[in-house]
């Protein structure tokens, strides 16, 4: 029945993810970035031959997804849907909000990413702005008239192209407890930002670095204030 095949693989999925080591492995992922399975295995803190029976047991559950890049083997989540599911389970187990605050590093509270866009403090706000600013409006995120004119400006891409996923829409923030911008235009904002040289993804974890000057361009344009 068809039933009985969802908890199955319901069932399949959750033990896959309630290991504490493949846990390891699939917040780091949630960079947005591809790592190799050494890699992983020093982030997760076990050894590479035991990090590749975990990579795989990832796969069979298609969390993750594996590129051949000549002789390397690259890990990545295997979609978007993936990353937003992990979200908001880090928002669930995060309930208490004054824990999470306190165990939660201020850096990656302020600026990180949530696989392809912004999340944090800094996230929060400017989707609030984005609102205010009427660039967005309605439950659906459609992007007004004004929106469109401004983020062309801006040098954002506002083409949907043939992509499944949603244009723009809200993602839990699982430190905020509030909605920051995802879909193709959160993504697409946060190439620009880094374009601009306005924000730069750290090398070895989620956090953004926002510049100066990046600071001060979303702060005259969306009134943000860091």
């Amino acid at each position: 029945m068809e039933t009985d095949f969802l908890e199955t693989r319901l069932a399949a999925v959750a033990a896959s993810i309630a290991d504490k080591t493949r846990a390891s492995m699939l917040c780091a992922l949630m960079d947005g970035r591809a790592w190799t399975a050494t890699e992983l295995s020093i982030m997760a803190n076990v050894a590479p031959s035991t990090a590749s029976s975990h990579l795989a047991k990832l796969m069979e559950q298609s969390l993750i997804a594996c590129v051949q890049q000549g002789r390397h083997r690259y890990y990545r989540l295997h979609s978007s849907q993936i990353a937003g599911a992990l979200e908001g389970l880090m928002g669930l187990v995060g309930r208490d909000d004054a824990t999470m605050r306190t165990k939660t590093p201020g850096n990656l509270r302020y600026a990180r990413t949530c696989y392809d866009h912004m999340a944090g403090e800094i996230a929060v706000a400017l989707h609030d702005a984005l609102f205010r600013l009427r660039w967005l409006e309605g439950e659906e995120y459609v992007v007004t008239a004004r929106g469109e004119e401004q983020l062309l400006l801006l040098g954002v891409n506002v083409e949907s192209g043939a992509s499944r996923r949603r244009y723009a829409c809200g993602c839990l923030d699982w430190s905020e407890r509030r909605e920051h911008l995802g879909g193709q235009l959160g993504k697409a904002l946060l190439h620009t930002c880094e374009q601009k040289g306005w924000m730069r993804r750290d090398l070895v974890s989620r956090e953004l670095h926002v510049s100066e000057s990046g600071k001060r361009k979303l702060a005259g344009l969306f009134g943000v204030a860091f």
